[in-house]
């Protein structure tokens, strides 16, 4: 018995035994267990509408082609006519020579006429114009939907997309309809927070918090327009069209519009995001000065044209003026960049002047130059001495006078680097100044950019020339026009021997300075200032604006190197600075600028 029950255990041990090689043997003869690969990115239709837009297609092309993308998985729908310019033959070359990286490329065009039967203009949108427009932005749709596309974004060929990450951002969002914000130089952006009964836009106490950035995030707004992401894989996007309109529309009839309604009616609310920017790019007048408006927010950005289009450079000129000079720092390499982009864009021909750097000044030099300090002194803001910084600006613009002196030039144009023009900027100065030309006024200084601050009192407008007000008190030297008289006016001061910042000396050289203790040191203060108005030429940023940072301010006092002066750091506290916008509406935005 023992016997049989050991063998029982020795059988059921050997088949024990045999099992487990046999499972052994099964798991070695099984493939091995390998890792998924990645998903593919989902596939996007960029949809482009382009009309006369020669002259922004090579930035905003650009900006298609550095998105940060797969381009395999981007399809090019664009179309274009009715043009007047090189549209067609600039979408033509790009297409060709990116065809090879994007999935698929799609131009539609037509050029039989360069304008609608009962348009008046380029600006003029008649019937048939909108209607057409929503027939292509369909057209757009229709595409999109047929290749099975994941994603279509729509983008005006007006709109740059400097922000490389905007379409995974927009994506990542999940949203059926969504926009990145746009900026421009004014309150106009690419979304309404209001809508009246009949499909206007409506002003509403939200606009303007979110379009300053005081309130960010995801927002619901009825409408968003130019540029938007519309996620195709969902339901509710099948019911969105722009043509042939709902049937219940009874508005009038315009693209965004009729695409707005739509979308309400399928049960969409429309998202415009605030954190992810993106830059608007706009022109004022059709066919004039091609001018990149272009204002820096949240950071800083190089605008470059499409690597697939030649782009020849713009003949450029000096305006009405023998010389322009821009000063800017060595050092300030960030700003010197922007600035020469900028003026070639508008056809400046510029001369690059040194800026005397405040910063490296010593004392022993400071003696040399025969500097001395405005006796009683003191800046209203912090109520500090002269900085080394504020010496260092005034100088150069010393030297700048001393050079239209000895060149015996006749007027001048004196810019810094911290500046961005307004829109026709070139056209609208030499405007004025054959304005003044013709009229006969003598001038010895005009300012193009200033911060007015008497505000009690309207300013007097000259008698005789367009856009041209008698200045009052004002701060800042962002840009100006100087006469060879003026400039002897203002070295026959000597005011080196009595300094104060540069944008003071000049209202008290005009006689229009609040201290009369400043302006008895200057015994001739007979200079002829004039304004543009409105400016012409405005800060690139302000105080308290990321990015801002004032080489003059942010310094030691003149006398003493160990006293710094950091006052952007002063600002954020809470304090005022000679840096922060005009107390007056001169550089506000008006509520029209909203539209």
């Amino acid at each position: 018995m023992t016997d049989l029950r050991a063998s029982g255990k020795l059988l059921l041990g050997l088949l024990l035994l045999e099992t487990w090689i046999g499972f052994i043997h099964a798991l070695i003869d099984r493939e091995p267990v390998l890792h998924e690969t990645s998903l593919l990115k989902p596939k996007v239709v960029i949809a482009v509408l382009a009309r006369n837009s020669e002259h922004s297609l090579p930035y905003f092309l650009g900006c298609i082609e550095r998105l940060d993308y797969p381009k395999d998985r981007i399809s090019i729908w664009a179309a274009t006519d009715h043009n007047i310019d090189n549209t067609t033959a600039v979408l033509h070359a790009w297409l060709t020579g990116a065809e090879h990286l994007y999935h698929s490329v799609h131009l539609q065009t037509v050029e039989e006429e360069d304008s609608y039967v009962d348009e008046l203009g380029p600006k003029h949108w008649p019937e048939s114009r909108f209607t057409h427009v929503m027939k292509l932005r369909q057209a757009a749709l229709a595409a999109a939907r047929a290749q099975w596309a994941d994603y279509i974004l729509f983008a005006d060929s007006d709109n740059l997309l400097t922000n490389t990450q905007v379409l995974n951002q927009l994506i990542a969002e999940n949203r059926t309809l969504v926009a990145p914000m746009l900026e421009s130089r004014t309150l106009y952006s690419n979304f309404w927070c209001g809508m009246t009964s009949q499909g206007y836009y409506k002003r509403t106490p939200h606009y303007v918090p979110i379009r300053n950035w005081k309130r960010t995030g995801c927002h619901p707004v009825p409408m968003i327009h130019s540029t938007m992401l519309i996620d195709l894989r969902r339901s509710a996007s099948a019911a969105l069209a722009f043509y042939p309109v709902h049937h219940y529309y009874l508005w009038a009839l315009d693209d965004i519009m009729a695409f707005a309604f739509s979308a309400r009616q399928a049960g969409n609310n429309y998202i415009i995001l605030i954190s992810y920017i993106t830059f608007l790019l706009t022109t004022v007048q059709y066919k004039e000065e091609p001018v990149l408006h272009v204002k820096r927010v949240h950071f800083d950005f190089k605008l470059e044209t499409s690597s697939y289009l030649h782009i020849a450079s713009k003949p450029k000129d000096t305006m009405a003026f023998n010389q322009v000079y821009l000063i800017n720092l060595k050092r300030r390499e960030d700003r010197r960049d922007r600035m020469l982009r900028s003026l070639e864009v508008l056809g400046i021909d510029v001369t690059l002047t040194d800026a005397v750097d405040g910063k490296a000044l010593n004392s022993t030099q400071l003696r040399a130059l025969g500097i001395e300090m405005l006796p009683g002194y003191k800046d209203p803001y912090a109520d500090r001495v002269l900085t080394k910084g504020e010496i260092g600006c005034f100088l150069s613009h010393h030297n700048i006078w001393k050079k239209v002196v000895e060149l015996q030039q006749q007027q001048v144009l004196v810019l810094e680097d911290d500046v961005r023009f307004e829109p026709s900027f070139k056209s609208r100065l030499n405007t004025i100044l054959e304005d003044v030309k013709q009229s006969g006024l003598q001038w010895d200084l005009i300012y193009v950019g200033r911060k007015r601050l008497q505000i009690k009192h309207p300013e007097h407008w000259v008698e005789g020339v367009k856009n041209l007000v008698i200045p009052d008190y004002s701060y800042w030297t962002l840009g100006y026009a100087l006469s060879l008289q003026g400039a002897k006016t203002l070295l026959e001061a000597q005011p080196l021997s009595k300094m104060l910042p540069v944008d003071e000396f000049l209202p008290a050289m005009f006689n229009k300075h609040p201290k009369e203790e400043y302006m008895s040191h200057f015994k001739q203060r007979n200079l002829k200032a004039f304004s543009v108005q409105p400016l012409l030429l405005f800060p690139s940023h302000y105080t308290g604006e990321p990015g801002y940072f004032s080489d003059t301010e942010t310094s030691t006092i003149w006398d003493d190197e160990t006293v710094a002066t950091d006052w952007d750091r002063h600002h954020i506290r809470g304090d005022r600075s000679r840096g922060d916008k005009s107390p007056t509406a001169i550089s506000e935005s008006s509520p029209r600028d909203e539209l």
